[in-house]
């Protein structure tokens, strides 16, 4: 990073201006960390005495010992031109997942966390790919990753798909960068090669075993003289790289959700930032990355709280501007363990499967450690983006309740337009197998009167199915049935039948809400029957069932669904005609008796006569 700032600087004139440098290179300058005031020809000096580079120093060169990191403000530049100071302060924030599985919900919502605080604050949305696992990451992983981001609505401003000035966004093809910086701390002393071999270390890890201490290197190469080193080179010895830790001191970081936030040094040991292999360790890369694509803040979970301490030594031995930390708690099950599989659906595509609405997801995962400070509960992605704020994130963990997901869901599906739940509706009732048509008339009066009833769209499979299915003898069995059958509910199954077979039953269907009504209102007064007392008995009769959305808008719907050869034939669906032929073969006193004596038997269709 200091090469590329100096070269910047040693190829402009001393009077410049500022929207012609290139934008990379700007923020670049903008990250001198030990030359935050300095003009271009002070950056010019720097490069050309060799103090970005150790210049003339040798491997092993101890750093000066830096022991305590604040939160760092934004970068000022000023230069002989003006006189004045030039701050960078656009926000960038960054998602990185690594594409080694599906997107949890708990990585969905440290996405969403960055992508509200970032359009929030007129920032942008970086997504970047932690791909350095070579053998558990995969290209499928990523796109399922980038597919489940794009279904919530979380559009990244840069990042795959979408090139920027800070690229490239995947972490595999970025290793020309980490070993530059590699480089640059082994010249400056903050790094050194190591040679040890698998036993040596085992045989430290089994020395702090013994004496009860954590794992900590002990500095074999540290100390060794460059003479030491230039044999091992010469034999061609593998070697790591090691960042050098001072043994005494701490770093100390103002986290913003979790305040004060500090560790010892000396409990940390040098650590390897880049492996015999040429690869490099995952701390090393995330705090290259940061800082190379000029990320201002780092939203993520609290179980990387303890790899800020190694990022923040990187930080700052690099010359590099801290971004300002953020660590939000976990979201654990029901039973306050971490949310695994063992609970159930855990993924987003899991959720996007079952039927769930992406807009009820971001509002549910935004409710999972921040509030607005009110009692709130429902919002649009663009109501949380005017409300958001990173100080009302709570530090206690979330719970994540499916329930309350059904519930915010149900809310949302409720509250969009009647078409476009019918739209909804209907391609997954024919995906299901239930009808053969996904739009008409039929789906739009379905989706009009199942919707009350509906939490996800997997719900209206169940809903629909219901409506189409006839469990009279089944209901039978129940309190509310027993009290019908009792109040003679063969005069009203009598009543109905007469109606079917003059066909004044389908006329009053066909002529609708109002010929429905009036059908109904003459078989009160001639049976003096009103209130429940005639709908209760109407419902049992034709739908099978003791309770359910408006009697007459389900018949209207059986009627539809028979005359329109819109369902599935293996949809199970019980017609009108077929729910007549039942009650036409009731054996009511056979009912009567049976449920008098307690001794009535609802297999082999035994209420029906032979």
């Amino acid at each position: 990073m200091a090469v590329r700032i100096a070269q910047a600087a040693v190829h402009l004139p001393t009077t410049f201006r500022v929207n012609k440098i290139p934008r990379a290179d700007l923020y670049f300058l903008g990250q001198l960390r030990n030359y935050q005031s300095c003009t271009l020809l002070s950056a010019r000096s720097a490069f050309r005495n060799g103090e970005f580079l150790g210049k003339g120093s040798s491997q092993q060169q101890e750093p000066a010992r830096l022991s305590t990191v604040g939160s760092a403000e934004t970068a000022e530049i000023s230069h002989k031109a003006t006189g004045k100071n030039k701050k960078v302060e656009e926000i960038r924030v960054r998602f990185a997942p690594s594409p080694t599985g599906n997107l949890h919900v708990g990585g969905a919502r440290t996405a969403l966390f960055n992508y509200l605080f970032a359009k929030s604050k007129g920032g942008r949305f970086i997504l970047r790919i932690e791909d350095t696992d070579i053998e558990r990451s995969t290209r499928e992983s990523e796109e399922m990753i980038l597919h489940d981001l794009q279904w919530l609505g979380l559009e990244w401003d840069e990042g795959p798909l979408i090139e920027g000035d800070f690229g490239p966004y995947r972490q595999s093809e970025r290793n020309s960068k980490y070993q530059q910086y590699a480089n640059q701390l082994l010249a400056n002393g903050h790094a050194y090669r190591c040679f040890c071999t698998d036993e040596e270390l085992e045989a430290m890890r089994e020395e702090a075993r013994i004496l009860n201490l954590p794992p900590k290197y002990t500095g074999k190469w540290a100390r060794a003289s460059q003479i030491e080193v230039d044999s091992e080179l010469l034999k061609g010895t593998p070697f790591t790289y090691r960042f050098r830790v001072a043994q005494e001191g701490s770093l100390k970081i103002e986290d913003l959700i979790r305040g004060e936030v500090s560790w010892p040094l000396d409990t940390l040991g040098d650590f390897i930032i880049m492996r015999s292999n040429g690869q490099p360790v995952y701390n090393f890369c995330v705090a290259v990355d940061d800082a190379t694509m000029g990320i201002s803040h780092v939203i993520r979970a609290e179980e990387h709280l303890p790899n800020t301490l190694r990022q923040a030594l990187i930080y700052q031995a690099l010359g590099f501007t801290m971004p300002r930390f953020g660590h939000v708690s976990l979201i654990l099950a029901p039973d306050r363990s971490k949310l695994s599989k063992r609970h159930g659906a855990t993924s987003v595509g899991q959720f996007r499967e079952m039927g769930y609405l992406p807009q009820a997801m971001v509002n549910y995962l935004a409710l999972l450690g921040w509030n607005d400070g009110t009692e709130n509960e429902i919002f649009t992605m663009e109501q949380l983006i005017e409300k958001f704020s990173i100080d009302r994130i709570t530090k206690s963990a979330a719970i994540f309740d499916q329930a309350k997901l059904q519930w915010v869901n149900g809310q949302h599906l409720r509250a969009l337009p009647s078409d476009e739940i019918a739209k909804i509706f209907g391609e997954y009732w024919k995906k299901a197998g239930i009808l053969l048509a996904s739009e008409g008339s039929f789906v739009n009066a379905a989706a009009e009167i199942l919707k009350s009833g509906v939490e996800s769209i997997s719900d209206a499979e169940a809903s629909l199915l219901n409506l189409f299915s006839y469990p009279f003898q089944a209901s039978l069995s129940s309190p509310e049935a027993k009290v019908m059958v009792e109040d003679n509910l063969v005069e009203v199954a009598q009543a109905i039948l007469k109606a079917y077979i003059s066909e004044e039953l389908q006329s009053a269907i066909e002529a609708g809400h109002d010929g429905w009504q009036k059908w109904v209102k003459t078989v009160g007064k001639a049976l003096k029957r009103k209130g429940k007392r005639l709908f209760m008995p109407i419902r049992l009769l034709l739908t099978g069932k003791t309770t359910g959305p408006d009697i007459g808008a389900a018949i209207d719907l059986l009627y539809k669904a028979e005359n329109s050869g819109i369902v599935s034939p293996q949809a199970g669906f019980i017609s009108l005609s077929e729910r007549i032929d039942i009650l036409s073969k009731v054996d009511w006193d056979r009912l009567s008796k049976g449920l008098a004596s307690h001794t009535l038997s609802l297999q082999n269709n035994s209420i029906l006569s032979h």
